[in-house]
């Protein structure tokens, strides 16, 4: 098996030469800080609203061999959201997030035709399902939130029986099923993506790190470790955990980590369990196990209860970890046992920005500085709803995408380290005790108990 920190869909997807690094000054109207999918987003869109406009988008490494490049590749809305959203943003701005990111799921598709890129999008729908009765209906909230607000159709509850004709795993009991829900190999979008920006015209420069991003009269000036120096008229900034470094941005997000593996091709295993619609599929566990197929016959499995990550630090066991794969092996082994003795080929992990209210957080400082973070592991999608927001912002339009709830919203701060480190390990210990506990048909202790709820006690928001 092999185990890195980038993963099998950018093995897949191929290398890339990198683009050059940026070594002198450059004038733009809007200069883009990240080249993730946020970031790509952006500069495409910005392109796409003022074809005239000149876009220079810096990059650390290549663009879009960070997370962008190593996630599950759910290309999911934010419908399970809703009973979170409803009493923070209100019905109409809740629904207004979650009808734009839905919105934001069609157009990745579209896109790939458009552009021709071969991303592997396919439109198989989104299964959430129990494994456990401690699990059972826990999308009932968002069935009754999409029914209260004119979205029947975006969610449908499953019997067990139909959940085992859609994927016959011993363990899936009933479920929930989100049709507008698709997959990507998020390698191949991001260097599909890469591609068409410098074919529209962006300036992308790369192994150019970012040393400085400094709003003055009139303007933003970025300046890069090569001493590349970029002058613009708005600057955005989407370099995901990173961010965490800024001292306004720094207590408005928590890093954890999320890791995977792929199997061997297992064709036959897929016809067993009848897994041949294309669904993604998560459980019911706050830090969720998340697992797809392949258009060649893989399982790629995963699991959102990696480790903290201290501050910024993000090289380390974010991105490799045995002890955590050791434990992602044992759940995929748990959810098919008919896999065990076929191959793992590739184990990897990689950052989560999580946002305390587990949605996007979009906003400006200084008057011409904005940011996009807070994907909390559900950014394949809502990357594209929230570049539309920060390139409305960059260009000094006010639409019903500058003004979705998610942008300027109410802050909710999490403590500063050490705090926030030892806190959120406490609290993900617990976590993990009460959900082994809760497949294992035992009732959690109450110290464990108590500590997995102090989240919701405090008012920041755990899971889905």
């Amino acid at each position: 098996m092999i185990h890195d920190s980038l993963g099998w869909w950018l093995a897949e997807a191929g290398p890339v030469e990198p683009y050059a690094p940026l070594t002198e000054e450059r004038a733009a109207d809007v200069v883009v800080v990240g080249g993730g999918y946020t970031g790509m987003w952006t500069a495409w869109l910005v392109r796409e609203l003022e074809p005239e406009a000149r876009v220079v988008l810096v990059e650390s490494g290549i663009c879009g061999e960070g997370p962008s490049g190593r996630n599950g590749g759910f290309v999911n809305s934010m419908w399970f959201s809703l009973p979170s959203m409803r009493p923070r943003f209100g019905e109409v701005g809740a629904l207004g997030v979650a009808r734009a990111a839905q919105q934001a799921v069609d157009e990745i598709g579209a896109w790939c035709e458009q552009q021709g890129v071969d991303a592997w999008y396919r439109r198989g729908g989104y299964l959430q399902v129990s494994t456990t009765p401690a699990h059972d209906g826990v999308w009932e909230q968002t069935v009754r939130a999409c029914e209260q607000l004119g979205e029947p159709d975006a969610v449908r509850v499953l019997s067990p029986e139909e959940v085992q004709e859609r994927c016959a795993s011993p363990i899936f009991r009933g479920g929930a099923f989100f049709p507008g829900s698709a997959t990507v190999n998020p390698a191949r979008l991001s260097r599909g993506l890469r591609a068409k920006l410098v074919e529209a015209g962006v300036e992308v420069y790369e192994r150019s790190r970012a040393v400085s991003v400094r709003a003055e009269p009139g303007g933003v000036v970025v300046r890069t470790e090569g001493g590349g120096v970029v002058r613009a008229g708005h600057g955005v900034l989407t370099a995901g955990g990173a961010l965490a470094r800024l001292k306004p941005l720094r207590y408005r997000m928590t890093l954890t980590s999320s890791h995977m593996v792929i199997t061997e091709p297992v064709p036959d295993v897929l016809e067993e369990l009848g897994w041949t619609g294309g669904e993604c599929i998560t459980d019911g566990r706050h830090m969720v196990n998340y697992l797809r197929t392949t258009p060649d016959g893989r399982i790629a499995f995963g699991w959102g209860g990696g480790r903290v990550v201290y501050g910024a630090n993000l090289r380390g066991r974010a991105e490799v970890d045995p002890y955590i794969t050791r434990q992602v092996i044992e759940h995929l082994h748990r959810f098919f046992p008919q896999l065990r003795g076929r191959r793992i080929e590739h184990a990897w992990g990689g950052p989560i920005d999580v946002s305390p209210s587990h949605t996007p957080v979009v906003g400006t400082l200084d008057g011409r500085v904005h940011y996009g973070f807070g994907f909390t592991g559900n950014g394949v999608g809502p990357s594209r709803m929230v570049a539309r927001a920060l390139a409305g912002l960059a260009l000094d339009r006010r639409d019903e995408h500058t003004r979705l709830a998610i942008v300027e919203q109410r802050p909710i701060r999490v403590p500063p380290e050490p705090f926030r480190y030892i806190g959120g390990t406490i609290v993900r210990q617990a976590l993990v005790r009460r959900e082994e506990a809760e497949e294992q048909n035992r009732e959690p202790d109450p110290v464990t108990r108590f500590i997995a709820s102090i989240p919701d006690r405090i008012g920041i928001q755990i899971g889905r």
